[in-house]
């Protein structure tokens, strides 16, 4: 028979079951809780993903690299000289492989610097004289996209024009092209008081830098007018793009002549080497063509050399020189900036992430200008 005590004992071991009990479905009421906070976080991921989409995919056609653009066609403006057209059929032949059906049809525009060869670019406006009326072409709907010289692309593109694509680089770097092949092949093979032959002042105040005693003239037209002025007035040698002569195919006629100038010593114009393909902002359907042939690292070398450029404030008119070079993830610049007459140069690299090359560009010209990189452009 149970006593009182006993009894009680019941009562309490029921009492501590309904209490367990209990805390288990509060358990359960928790993690239901947390159940449906995974849930929703998971719903906010998709729809931020999706708005993501939304937002860039119609824009820079990021998951289209091969459009069905069956008995489409597209207008493309170049300048006419042989190097423009050279590298610009080169595109246009890349562009239709990449999107089947696609055709490209040529536009040739004569630019201000085409017209006036005989004047030194300064004097006729500086850069800007080789592209303003292709871009003119582009805001009328003339053309739908230009391919550029992008070293002759000035630091900032007119309003509603972007860079739809830049391929990849060439050969940034110089050639020095002499008139008798010397076996020396160097800068330093040249005699004293040589004659050089260049349009360039960022080609002449480096020469005049490493070698004082040259006498540097000036020297325009296309590449192989200037070729043929090397043999028929009385250059020692003359100076210019190694991607140009590579892209006309004449470094085989030229022979053993030429020899390429170190980038590291004689440094190349922001952009040399590369293509800049120029579009319509509003143009979605041509950016999305574009994009196929965009090349990350050129991108990335080219943004760099100009947000130097730019953050300098420098034109046609300033000898400087900025090279970028991708080496994995990392980007290497470096910049010089020079006296015209060659007498002062001032030097600033810099490394960092690839994806931070604006930065990098930035970092480059600050540490030129507390150097009194100002001053040297002013002169």
């Amino acid at each position: 028979m149970l006593n009182i005590e006993d009894f009680g004992s019941i009562i309490g071991a029921f009492g501590s079951i309904i209490g367990a009990f209990g805390s288990i479905i509060d358990v359960f009421g928790s993690i239901i809780d947390v159940f449906g906070l995974v849930i929703g976080l998971f719903g906010s991921i998709i729809g931020l993903f999706g708005s993501n989409i939304e937002v860039f995919e119609p824009t820079f056609g990021i998951f289209e690299s091969n459009i069905d653009m069956t008995n489409s066609l597209i207008t493309m403006g170049t300048r006419g000289s042989a190097l423009a057209l050279a590298q610009a059929r080169q595109f246009a032949r890349q562009l239709e492989a990449t999107h089947e059906g696609l055709r490209v049809e040529e536009k040739i525009i004569r630019t201000t610097g085409d017209k006036q060869q005989n004047v030194p670019l300064p004097a006729i406006g500086g850069k800007g004289v080789f592209t303003l009326e292709i871009e003119d072409a582009l805001h009328t709907g003339e053309i739908d996209f230009a391919v550029h010289s992008l070293k002759d692309l000035p630091p900032d593109l007119p309003e509603g024009l972007v860079l739809g694509a830049i391929p990849r680089r060439a050969d940034a770097g110089d050639v020095c092209i002499l008139r008798e092949k010397n076996s020396a092949l160097s800068l330093d093979s040249l005699p004293q008081g040589a004659k050089v032959g260049t349009s360039s002042l960022r080609r002449k105040a480096q020469l005049l830098y490493l070698r004082p005693d040259l006498q540097i003239e000036n020297i325009r037209g296309n590449i192989d007018t200037r070729i043929r002025k090397l043999d028929e007035q009385d250059f020692d040698a003359i100076l210019l793009a190694h991607a140009g002569l590579q892209r006309l195919g004449l470094l085989e006629q030229i022979g053993g002549r030429w020899f390429a100038l170190d980038e590291g010593e004689f440094v190349p114009a922001p952009g040399q080497g590369a293509l800049a393909i120029e579009a319509r902002e509003d143009d979605s359907v041509t950016l999305k063509l574009l994009l196929a042939l965009d090349n990350a690292a050129t991108r990335a070398e080219i943004g760099a050399e100009r947000t130097a450029m730019r953050a300098l404030n420098a034109g046609c008119s300033t000898p400087l020189g900025a090279r970028a070079v991708v080496f994995g993830e990392e980007l290497h610049l470096w910049a010089t900036v020079l006296s015209p007459d060659g007498a002062r140069r001032l030097f600033a690299e810099a490394q960092g992430d690839m994806q931070n090359a604006a930065r990098l560009g930035e970092t480059v010209a600050r540490e030129l200008l507390e150097k009194g990189a100002a001053d040297l452009m002013n002169l």
